[in-house]
């Protein structure tokens, strides 16, 4: 069985479908983020400048996630560590970096929107991109399969002998139904305390990402694998911390309803 592919040729021109991939899925999340923001009734102008810092800002933290993590093999070859298109990336460590960024801006081009109202808007879509983004981009990377597996759903992947555990695919599936998930508590206005959607996707999304790491992924004695591990279980407390805050908010206010909620949702 052939290895899934990782580039092609276009005459002298080698094209990588890992960025392929990873470019068409941030421009979905663009769309769909854009269309969240219209039906919350939020500002859409500011949108294009905020992408743009906020993927700049998570290539540089994911790559220097990974080259810290790794600095046996990016030590003494300064040439590797910008080559982010061959692979390389730590996904919390983009986040780490790209969220202050995502929330100084909000602060500076949505000044009267709260935080949480604009989260519960975004959240989703981001959910929904990270579900495309593992399946068009880690699926067609270099060494992107996990654990050695004699399983009938194991694939072959460059750089790597024997059967792999195809997790950019099972990570693919989690996220998507994660974001179903989302989008039910939405419509059934199950989740009436602006922030709590945010919440429930972060401790969700820790969590899998955590486990995944664990059991598909890492080995105990990488430390990058032992980072993202703890780095996962720090986004679900962090989404804890959130969810009890907003909680005694509405409470200390006696709000029955979302922070600034002004319109229905009825479809994603």
């Amino acid at each position: 069985m052939s290895s899934v592919p990782t580039s092609f040729h276009v005459g002298p021109l080698v094209f990588h479908l890992y960025g392929f991939g990873l470019a068409i899925a941030a421009y979905v999340t663009y769309l769909y983020i854009e269309r969240r923001l219209r039906r919350h009734a939020l500002s859409t102008a500011p949108l294009t400048r905020w992408t743009v810092a906020i993927i700049i800002a998570s290539l540089i933290g994911a790559r220097a996630a990974n080259v810290v993590t790794n600095w046996g093999y990016y030590s003494g070859h300064p040439g590797r560590w910008l080559a982010f298109w061959q692979g390389g990336i730590s996904s919390f460590g983009g986040i780490g970096f790209a969220l202050p960024v995502a929330l100084y801006l909000h602060h500076r081009w949505w000044p009267d929107t709260s935080l949480a109202r604009f989260a519960d808007s975004v959240v989703p879509a981001l959910v929904a991109g990270w579900a495309l983004g593992r399946v068009l981009g880690p699926q067609f990377m270099v060494q992107g399969g996990g654990h050695l597996t004699h399983q009938w759903f194991g694939l072959h992947y460059v750089g790597q002998v024997g059967k792999r555990v195809p997790v950019p695919l099972i990570q693919g599936a989690e996220d998507g139904t994660l974001w179903l998930v989302l989008l039910g508590l939405e419509r059934r206005r199950i989740v009436r305390t602006a922030g709590v959607l945010t919440a429930i996707a972060m401790i969700a999304w820790g969590i899998e990402r955590t486990v995944d790491e664990h059991l598909l992924l890492g080995q105990q004695s990488h430390s990058g694998s032992i980072g993202v591990q703890l780095a996962g279980l720090v986004l679900s407390l962090g989404g804890v911390i959130l969810w009890v805050h907003q909680g005694r908010r509405r409470r200390a206010r006696g709000e029955n309803a979302p922070d600034g909620a002004t319109t229905t949702i009825h479809s994603p």
